[in-house]
């Protein structure tokens, strides 16, 4: 079912900030980012304003009614960050506490986006994250409904990077298997994950 839910417009943008932040407050990736906790929240509403800015205008970001998640696809063809792009990433990391790691951060993020697979065009999952008070009830499975029925209808690959191990089984049961263990500069594994459309 996914009758609460709708594509996220520029005006949800605040909202899917702090919603995302929030997700994402003890994610290993965001916590090797940045480990002073008091730091993370801000830090993490700046990325993914970044990152909001950048896929809403390719219109595969999805969310709910109470904005309590998001789900922010790239298109096929898509997914490679423009110069303009990671300015605005990097400006997630402004504060002068964060310049130390600056290097490390982008070495790793770097990494990732350099084992990304080329081809088959495919969708990629740039991120998916609901609140904590939200979780477990289903919806960050119907955030991923939308986009995982184009790829079955139109027969598109889609492909991700999970930072959370604990979350390999949530996305195998979508059909994602993993492909490649991405170890971050002196940080956690990311686990990339691959999926072929679906057969009815």
């Amino acid at each position: 079912m996914t009758h609460d839910l709708c594509e996220a417009s520029e005006a949800d943008r605040p909202a899917l900030e702090r919603t995302l932040a929030a997700a994402f407050m003890d994610d290993p990736v965001a916590t090797w980012a940045t480990p002073r906790e008091a730091l993370r929240p801000r830090t993490l509403r700046r990325f993914f304003g970044a990152l909001l800015r950048a896929k809403l205008p390719e219109g595969f970001v999805y969310t709910d009614s109470d904005r309590s998640g998001a789900a922010l696809w790239a298109p096929p063809g898509a997914w490679r960050t423009t110069a303009i792009q990671g300015l605005r990433i990097a400006t997630a990391f402004a504060d002068p506490r964060h310049w130390a790691r600056i290097p490390r951060v982008s070495r790793g993020l770097l990494q990732a986006e350099r084992l990304h697979p080329p081809a088959p065009p495919h969708f990629y999952l740039a991120s998916l994250g609901v609140t904590p008070d939200a979780q477990g009830k289903g919806l960050g499975s119907r955030l991923l409904q939308p986009v995982l029925e184009v790829c079955d209808t139109d027969r598109v690959p889609a492909y991700l990077e999970s930072s959370k191990e604990s979350n390999i089984s949530f996305y195998a049961r979508h059909g994602f298997r993993v492909t490649r263990e991405i170890s971050l500069p002196r940080g956690p594994t990311v686990y990339a994950m691959w999926r072929e459309p679906l057969t009815a």
